[in-house]
């Protein structure tokens, strides 16, 4: 932030209530992305596919997601961040609905690329605009503030999914989720009209669309710390989310416990990123950026580890708690360190990061669903978890490097 926006915000600060809004779009777009997660197997029965194969749901939303930030960063500083978020909530309400009344899993897999690709906007630009109105020494815990709407929305995700799976159609969420995407759009429209100026930024276009989108990713690009900092966030997608996706189904088929009782469990991953939000500006002083993307990916491992090779079931309260700790102690620092790797193209540089996170968890996910049906669920998630350990460990070291 200059000090020219510094001086503005002391004079005409930001509505209280506008990043608490964002958080709430998070939430819907959380919401959107994890509910499939418990329904996978009554998707596979209902359209009589195998678990790996319905999986693709999870894929569909995954890849138009990373694919649409090069749409999106670019549109955001050129219009406003925030009012293109609302929008994009705007469109969240038809693809969800386009989400519920699918009648074939064809076209559930079309509506489900589509609402992945008007999701894509909300987070990553959410973060840019935290990151164009806040101070670097105050944005880590700003940011994880903010998370608190993405971290509800992932458990209520899961259980209304897993809610859905066992007493419901498996279409009522997305009902659910195209009428709260309806009062987050009216909400931010309004929060949007009483926005300073500094915090309504764009930046003039000059050429052809395309011409800029290549030129504003290909400046991100040829940052060496970029690039640590998207290839590193491409392998946590892949590797945590690609064992995450099945944790439902694996406590279902492996031990037994009804999809609802399942997607119990899996909420307490989020309890466990809600106690980093609440403790993580004490954690930010005492750990750093190194501590705790070190400690995060530890804690992820041994978490996974602990569900997927777990004799019994009760093992996995405790695991899937801690594992929620370790994740955000891990992404809210390499959230942070996206915020500022192109500050004078924010938009872009968290966009593309979002890109890598989502590809990667699309990858992630489509290998572990072709795995599946050789190896089972529990070595799947095992496999996740070293590969988040190496991730982070890894990142942590050239951390310490710069």
């Amino acid at each position: 932030m200059s000090a020219d926006q510094a001086a503005a915000q002391s004079s005409s600060p930001i509505p209280s209530l506008a990043i608490p809004a964002l958080s709430l779009a998070a939430f819907a777009s959380a919401v959107s992305l994890r509910v499939t997660d418990p329904l996978l197997p009554r998707l596979a029965q209902e359209f009589d596919i195998s678990l790996g194969s319905v999986s693709y749901v999870i894929t569909a939303f995954s890849i138009a997601y990373g694919f649409s930030q090069l749409f999106f960063g670019p549109l955001g500083d050129r219009f406003g961040k925030y009012l293109v978020i609302a929008w994009a909530c705007v469109a969240c309400t038809l693809t969800a609905l386009l989400c519920a009344l699918a009648p074939n899993y064809p076209l559930l897999i079309v509506a489900r690329l589509l609402a992945g690709a008007t999701a894509a906007a909300i987070v990553p630009l959410s973060m840019a605009w935290i990151g164009d109105v806040v101070p670097y020494d105050r944005r880590q815990p700003v940011l994880a503030q903010f998370l608190i709407g993405q971290i509800v929305g992932i458990s209520t995700g899961v259980l209304f999914g897993g809610l859905a799976a066992d007493y419901f159609s498996w279409r009522v969420p997305f009902f659910g989720i195209s009428l709260c995407f309806v009062l987050i759009a009216l909400t931010l429209f309004s929060f949007n009209r009483r926005l300073p100026a500094y915090a309504m930024t764009t930046h003039k276009a000059e050429g052809s669309a395309l011409r800029r989108m290549v030129n504003e990713f290909g400046q991100i690009l040829s940052l060496p710390w970029a690039r640590v900092v998207l290839v590193t966030v491409f392998l946590e997608g892949g590797f945590l989310y690609g064992a995450f996706a099945f944790i439902a189904s694996h406590l279902h088929r492996i031990h037994h416990l009804s999809l609802t009782n399942a997607a119990s469990l899996v909420m307490l991953f989020s309890l466990g990123g809600l106690l980093y939000a609440g403790t993580s500006r004490r954690l930010v002083r005492k750990l750093g950026e190194k501590g705790l993307t070190r400690w995060g990916g530890i804690i992820v491992a041994t978490s996974f580890l602990t569900i997927g090779l777990a004799p019994s079931w009760q093992w996995a309260i405790p695991a899937c708690f801690a594992a929620g700790m370790g994740f955000y102690m891990l992404h809210n620092t390499l959230q942070m360190n996206a915020t500022q790797m192109a500050p004078e193209r924010r938009g872009a540089a968290v966009s593309a990061f979002a890109a890598c996170f989502f590809l990667g968890q699309s990858a992630g996910v489509g290998a572990a669903g072709l795995a599946l049906g050789h190896f089972g669920t529990g070595p799947v998630i095992a496999v996740g978890a070293i590969g988040v350990l190496l991730t982070a460990l890894t990142f942590s070291h050239l951390k310490s490097a710069t």
